[in-house]
């Protein structure tokens, strides 16, 4: 499978595509509106514990309280305790872990009993680390077993357990992996637990311990801060989204990152250069002119995650329609007929829809419960088929996902890990107009077109020259008004075009018009 990464940066926003074989997979988008927050650690004062739904609120200093589910609590609690110098009475207990005993204890975290229900009380303080990012009117959610993720190990500060990803296949090469970290920890007399990512595999001993230290330092950094800081407080921020990706999927299996952007080029050259230089040669800076994402495809099929019908290559298409409880997923055949065997025909749309089903949850970053309508097949092996083949494409997909087998009735059930909020929602907003009973285009995001269209305009050699007039809607137009040098001002001056604004109500909020000034014609479908 041929993976590559594709970054482009506007003015407003960077978008990251993942490409595979072509194809779009996922895309994370970094703007001024949506600001990443999975995985920050806050040092946060617990508000409420309400024993009826196990679970706490902990207030971080946002509009609403943070979500720790009482499965979420950790010895951290109890280490916190001794962190900060409060003695209080904790018991020993025994430690199941499976590996080698741990190294003799001599810092602050001293061996204790697990304690059988989390002793939360309103006001205590509490370190939580972000795994959910705010969906609709929830906040977000948190756990306070902290975690702090490297290039080729997560380090983790309050466990004692040493383990290696699933995907490193070899055993001797898992154990060499684990007795580079158990080593640096007994040379130093630490307790702390690490889990060695599949990057890490057939990385010399150097490398590891390097990216061991430098997370260890980190937290060293940040047990200075629960120490004098007061709740809450911000006690780590996570990567931006370019530079998580790049540490997170850029690996072996990919065969290139290409960006347009040379600030994010050198970004990446760097980390690379410092962190895996054998990928080095895999980082490509664009320099042509026409647009990166037209030439990838990936324009066209981030405006389809926008709407709810998907087409089918083999014909027909399926609808993604999200209720307030779940996402519920129709398969419609249209006019396939290949086979005169109407289970045949169903089995093959079905196999055809499975694969683009799983490649639009990953790539709209669906969460939650998911039920697909597939088309009747009769036959239990065909409904394995397609239970299996679902299976196979979620193997991709780095989200946690449980998938039941087909029903009677051609239902499937899914539940998928959500972290953050889909795509969809990033790259739109609730309509203004119609009350919130239904969403449009963000104006980032018509911004964001805006300036391709110029940028598309600019390449034409053969237009005439001269003043253009842009028409937005009311709301857009405030938009590209803002700011101490105004959005429109600034793509006149980036261009070295001269543009007119002007309002009008008849468009629709997403819609905009390009006129020639002298002539008042109407370019916008030529370069759209």
């Amino acid at each position: 499978m041929k993976k590559e990464i594709v970054i482009n940066e506007n003015a407003d926003e960077i978008r990251i595509a993942i490409t595979e074989d072509g194809k779009l997979s996922e895309l994370f988008i970094e703007n001024e509106e949506y600001e990443r927050v999975v995985g920050d650690l806050y040092l946060g004062r617990v508000a409420k514990v309400i024993p009826g739904i196990k679970a706490a609120f902990i207030d971080l200093g946002f509009k609403q309280d943070a979500f720790l589910h009482f499965s979420d609590v950790g010895d951290q609690v109890e280490d916190l305790k001794a962190l900060l110098g409060d003695d209080s009475d904790i018991d020993d207990d025994e430690d199941d872990e499976e590996d080698s005993p741990p190294p003799q204890k001599n810092n602050h975290y001293q061996g204790r009993r697990r304690p059988q229900q989390p002793r939360l009380e309103r006001g205590q303080k509490i370190i939580v680390q972000i795994t959910k990012e705010p969906v609709g009117n929830k906040g977000v959610r948190v756990t306070s077993k902290v975690s702090l993720p490297g290039r080729y190990l997560v380090f983790l500060p309050f466990e004692n357990k040493v383990n290696a990803s699933k995907q490193i296949q070899n055993m001797r090469e898992k154990r060499r992996l684990k007795n580079i970290v158990r080593n640096y920890r007994n040379s130093r007399g630490l307790e702390f637990g690490a889990i060695l990512r599949t990057v890490a595999e057939e990385q010399d001993e150097k490398a590891i311990v390097e990216d061991l230290e430098n997370l260890h330092n980190i937290w060293k950094e940040i047990e200075k801060l629960v120490k004098t800081g007061t709740p809450p407080l911000l006690l780590y921020k996570d990567l931006s989204v370019t530079t998580s990706v790049i540490r997170d999927l850029f690996r072996d299996d990919v065969e290139k990152v290409i960006t347009d952007s040379k600030k994010i080029y050198k970004e990446i050259q760097n980390y690379v250069r410092i962190n895996s230089p054998e990928l080095i040669n895999k980082v490509e800076m664009y320099k042509g002119s026409k647009a990166l994402f037209d030439i990838y495809g990936i324009e066209a099929e981030i405006h389809q995650t926008l709407g709810k019908n998907v087409p089918l290559k083999i014909g027909g298409h399926i609808i993604i329609e999200k209720t307030e409880a779940m996402y519920v997923i129709d398969v419609n055949s249209g006019k396939y007929a290949k086979s005169k065997d109407q289970e045949t025909n169903s089995l093959k749309t079905n196999l055809e829809a499975s694969r683009e089903i799983v490649r639009q949850i990953r790539l709209r970053d669906l969460g939650g419960i998911i039920v697909i309508d597939f088309i009747d097949v009769y036959d239990d092996k065909n409904k394995k088929k397609v239970y299996d083949e679902l299976k196979k494409e979620f193997r991709k997909d780095r989200a946690k996902v449980t998938i039941l087998p087909m029903s009677e009735f051609g239902l499937v059930q899914i539940t998928r890990q959500r972290v953050r909020e889909n795509v969809v929602r990033s790259i739109t907003e609730q309509c203004p107009l119609c009350g919130g009973s239904g969403i449009v285009e963000s104006s980032t995001n018509i911004l964001t077109r805006i300036e391709r269209w110029i940028k598309r305009y600019k390449l034409d050699k053969t237009k005439s020259s001269g003043k253009l007039l842009l028409k937005v809607h009311p709301i857009v137009f405030k938009h590209m008004r803002e700011g101490t040098i105004s959005n429109i001002t600034r793509l006149s001056f980036k261009y070295l075009i001269r543009i007119s604004l002007e309002e009008d109500a008849t468009l629709a909020f997403q819609e905009f018009r390009f006129i020639r000034a002298k002539t008042e014609e109407d370019i916008t479908a030529k370069y759209s």
